[in-house]
Formats: structure tokens, sequence, C-alpha cells
């Protein structure tokens, strides 16, 4: 087993290259986002990053939050979601619930209730199905505080929402009209 300060530096170090930057240690995703487990792992050798399979293994389902995921071969990785770069990861469109909610800092509020939620240099707004979630979340952004999401109501109005596969919902836009402090 390995210690925890290693699985998470081989963690963000593996969020960086397959959500953000592959191109850190040449290595290319295909449009799904999927990497190959080989060329990865020499890759990142290369570049001072070492870790080998079981290494990867246990960074992937030690993660509370699942932001890995292997294919059903176990010979490709990607990031479940949370992608700067386009990729398609194959969502399809789902109801939400009624609520969902969404943690940011409390320096972010103002211009969060001017123009909504904004995906920025994302793919997509990350949305909570629990309060908890979303405290976390907004901890990493200052002072938290967590908004209500009128998902349902949104869902309705025919915005699209997506599931990943670690339980993060996903939208491109969350006007200000559909959240409440």
């Amino acid at each position: 087993m390995s210690d925890e300060k290693q699985l998470l530096t081989v963690s963000k170090f593996l969020s960086l290259v397959l959500r953000h930057k592959p191109e850190t240690i040449g290595i290319q995703l295909d449009e799904n986002g999927w990497a190959d487990v080989e060329v990865l792992i020499e890759k990142a050798g290369i570049y001072g990053m070492f870790f080998d399979r079981e290494l990867l293994k246990e960074v992937v389902t030690t993660n509370s939050k699942k932001r890995l995921a292997f294919n059903d071969a176990m010979n490709k990785i990607r990031a479940s979601q949370g992608h700067s770069i386009t990729v398609d990861l194959g969502y399809s469109h789902q109801k939400p619930p009624e609520i969902l909610y969404h943690g940011t800092g409390k320096q972010s509020i103002p211009s969060i209730l001017s123009t909504g939620l904004e995906k920025r240099n994302r793919q997509h707004v990350h949305l909570s199905s629990d309060m908890e979630t979303a405290i976390k979340v907004g901890q990493r952004h200052g002072k938290p505080v967590v908004l209500k999401v009128a998902a349902g109501q949104m869902y309705t109005d025919e915005f699209v929402f997506y599931l990943s596969d670690n339980g993060v919902w996903l939208t491109e836009h969350v006007p200000a009209k559909y959240l409440e402090l």
C-alpha cells in the first residue's frame, strides 16, 4: 500500500494531465478523453513522475471523489469530469432532482447572483445532489456558501443535464433566476 502523500501527488498529476494538459507529458487523449495506460505510465516516468499499474489502480480506487476511471479492459484511463479541454465523455441527458446544490466561496456570490453559474474554462458547471458535498467544494474557495439550484425547473425549461460516472451533475450554465441562497 502506498502512503497518502504519494497517492495525492499522483492523483493531482493525473488530474492535470487527464483534465487539462495532456501535452505536459506528450500524450494525446482520444475524443472521449481516454489515455492509454501504458503510454501514460511511460511518458510520466520520462517527465519524473514514477508510478506503475498497481499504484495507478490504487489512485483510481481510493479517490473518494472518483475523479478518474478505467475502461472495462483497464487499458485506458480518463478523468470523469472537469475537463478544460474538449472531450466527449459520452454521457446521455438525464432528468435531475428538483434541487441541486453548488458550493462556492463567499467572495463569488455577488458575481454569481448577477450572471449565474458559468462554466468558464471548463466544459460544464458542476452541481451536487447533496449539501455536504457542496460545502466541501465551497471550502476550496474560501468561506463556503451553498446555492440551491432549481434544477427541476431548469429541466422543464429545456436545459440539458448530465450525470457523470462519479455522481456530479453537469450542465452548460445556470442563469441567476434559478439560484437561491
